[in-house]
């Protein structure tokens, strides 16, 4: 029964690609001995309650071997049929790459390698640090591990070998990946890339090194999970060698990478494999089989859990009803209690979300995170000490140099449930975790990543170092919610809009430099993405449209052309999203008259130019000099915005 339930998986996946005239059956049929372990014996899920908070997660990194897990998830019963299977890679069913919340049973949207591993790494926190909070003797309620099946493809990825090193620093024993070693990858052998020692590298980077010679061998991959999970004081690697598209004439080769057998290589396939059934057949029998191993075997887990939870509740009644407010992520910012800082009459926005989150910090112990190695800079820093393996509930993640990594384990970490989380990084090196930012918008997720030094103002430090094109590109991305804050009272906004959002991702982008606060800014209007600052007095002579500090500089503009004779409208527009989101025609109020508007940014000119017909800002790289030479160099003064006014309007 073991193996037929085995070319279970094997021919769903194969007969799904094979249908679709797309997919990678290679990983398939190579890996699906491992898959079938580690779900009948290991994997603690509900498949009736998807969503249980304590089920282990697992993450398919290899993403492009999708087959492999919707064919899991099919016969584990997951509400993902046969018909699913039949329309795989089909518009409104099973995509090519597992997709979060489209297809039941996938914890994680992979496909570009290396962002499982690393999402992983941010699951195994995330448990971590919810175990020290809640966990009681003899009540672990928070109790469950992260399983990873990636290829050799992942291991090659930067984000990967960011997303290692720190698990292995941080001594995540709960956090277990299959490395399914086929030594094939698209191009040809994987020793035309790479050539490095598995067991030197992975024991360097602090993790528990297992191998198992043959991917067929249930026992020895049984034995090496079991020792993986003894293990309390690492993560661990288990490599498996396999043999990619195993038990084709194409065996071994990278030709069964990436499309499909065909038919008359099926039909072989299924005599070496003595499968007797016809595509998409499955017996009954096998049915049965998965029901007992997984569905059933999870529901126990569930219930036994769910007991201890009902006793846990009547032992631990406060513990119980915070850890229902962490599951539950209702995350609502009561604007009373950061009134002293929109108070504040001149400072850089970056020093005020900095007070933001230590205030917020003291009355929502779910709120968690850290920055690439700068907080002294981003001041994006948690409370309550930094989260080691000594100290799992400090709330600070030191994610060091690994923006990359960083931007897929807050992913991973949001993914898990249980808490909101921040990264932080200069604003330049949002280039760095573009990878990570898109999937969080993909997923619908409400990532927060914090991005300081968001202009030339960074001044000395130079172009490197000044982004132009970030906020451009950034703000192209669907389902991405980019807030440039003016002043303290935008900044606490912003991070209301970020705490409370449920299913979108946002991006804060702060100053380095000092910004005065002005007297009309408010929640409300940087809920609606872009609102009225300042009116004009009697018409409508022309719009000036900006965001962040140049909302200050605007107004400054303003009192110029107030001076020779010009009525002017300044226009604050912290969020392109969320005015987006709004009526055409209270677009049309902030905005009548778009012919006559200037929008003004220290940045790239290209995303203004749906509100305005001209726009006031830098298409170069900056330069390196004192931020005050910097501005002057290019133009960037009241005077020189006011006399372009002129020429234009």
């Amino acid at each position: 029964m073991t193996n037929k339930a085995i070319n279970a998986i094997r021919f769903l996946g194969v007969d799904a690609i094979n249908k679709a005239n797309s997919g990678h059956p290679g990983i398939v049929l190579g890996a699906a001995p491992m898959a079938y372990q580690l779900f009948t014996s290991h994997l603690n899920v509900n498949v009736k309650k998807p969503q249980w908070f304590n089920r282990d997660r697992f993450i398919l990194s290899a993403g492009h071997g999708s087959g492999l897990l919707y064919a899991l998830n099919h016969l584990s019963g997951y509400k993902v049929t046969i018909d699913d299977l039949k329309n795989f890679r089909q518009i409104g069913s099973t995509p090519g790459h597992p997709e979060y919340l489209h297809t039941e049973g996938v914890e994680a949207t992979t496909g570009p390698l290396g962002q499982g591993i690393a999402n992983a790494v941010g699951m195994a926190i995330a448990e971590s640090h919810l175990a020290a909070r809640f966990n009681k003797p003899d009540y672990p309620v928070v109790d469950h591990y992260t399983y990873v099946i990636c290829g050799d493809g992942d291991l090659q990825e930067g984000v990967a070998l960011e997303a290692l090193s720190l698990a292995g620093h941080l001594a995540l024993d709960k956090l277990i990946v299959l490395f399914d070693s086929n030594d094939i990858q698209l191009d040809g052998e994987v020793s035309l890339a790479y050539s490095e020692n598995h067991k030197q590298k992975f024991s360097a980077l602090g993790w528990q090194y297992i191998y198992v010679e043959d991917g067929n061998d249930l026992s020895a991959i049984n034995r090496a999970i079991n020792r993986a999970k003894r293990n309390n004081d690492q993560p661990s690697m288990i490599e498996i060698k396999t043999k990619i598209g195993y038990k084709t004439s194409l065996e071994g080769t990278s030709k069964v990478h990436g499309a499909p057998i065909g038919e008359a290589e099926t039909n072989q396939l299924r005599k070496n494999l003595e499968w007797e059934y016809e595509p998409f057949q499955i017996p009954e029998e096998i049915y049965k089989h998965y029901r007992s191993k997984v569905m059933l075997r999870g529901q126990r887990a569930y219930r036994k859990w769910d007991k201890m939870m009902k006793d846990y509740a009547a032992n631990y009644p406060e513990e119980y009803a915070l850890l229902q407010t962490f599951i539950n992520q209702k995350f609502t910012v009561n604007l009373d209690e950061l009134q002293s800082l929109t108070e504040i009459k001149s400072e850089a926005t970056r020093n005020i979300s900095g007070k933001v989150i230590d205030t917020l910090s003291k009355s929502h112990l779910n709120l968690i995170g850290g920055s690439a190695d700068l907080t002294a800079s981003t001041k994006a820093k948690g409370a309550d000490g930094h989260y080691s393996k000594d100290n799992r509930l400090g709330r600070n993640i030191n994610f060091g140099v690994r923006e990359h990594a960083m931007g897929a384990i807050v992913n991973g970490m949001v993914l898990h449930g249980g808490l909101k989380v921040f990264g932080g990084a200069f604003f330049v090196f949002s280039d760095y975790m573009k990878p990570a930012i898109r999937l969080a918008a993909l997923m619908n997720i409400p990532s927060v990543f914090v991005f300081t030094h968001d202009s030339i103002g960074v001044g000395e430090d130079g172009p490197t170092h000044q982004p132009i094109e970030q906020l451009t590109g950034l703000r192209s991305i669907p389902n991405l919610n980019v807030i440039r804050p003016a002043d303290a009272n935008e900044t606490v906004a912003a991070w209301k809009i970020a705490l409370e959002s449920e299913t979108t991702p946002t991006t804060i982008v702060l100053t380095r430099q000092n910004v005065d606060s002005l007297e009309n800014t408010n929640y409300e209007g940087v809920n609606k993405g872009a609102y009225i600052v300042s009116h004009e007095k009697e018409q409508l002579d022309g719009i000036l449209l900006a965001a962040g500090s140049e909302v200050s500089l605007a107004m400054k503009v303003k009192e110029i052309l107030a001076s020779k004779g010009k009525d002017i409208r300044v226009v604050s527009m912290p969020s392109h999203f969320n005015f987006e989101k709004q009526t055409k025609k209270y677009q049309k109020e902030v905005l009548p008259r778009r012919n006559r508007t200037l929008a003004i940014e220290m940045g790239s000119t290209m995303s203004w130019y749906a509100y305005a017909q001209q726009v006031y800002g830098i298409d170069t790289f900056g330069a390196s000099a004192p931020f005050s030479e910097v501005l002057k160099h290019f133009n960037f003064t009241a005077e020189n915005i006011a006399d372009t006014f002129l020429k234009h309007f």
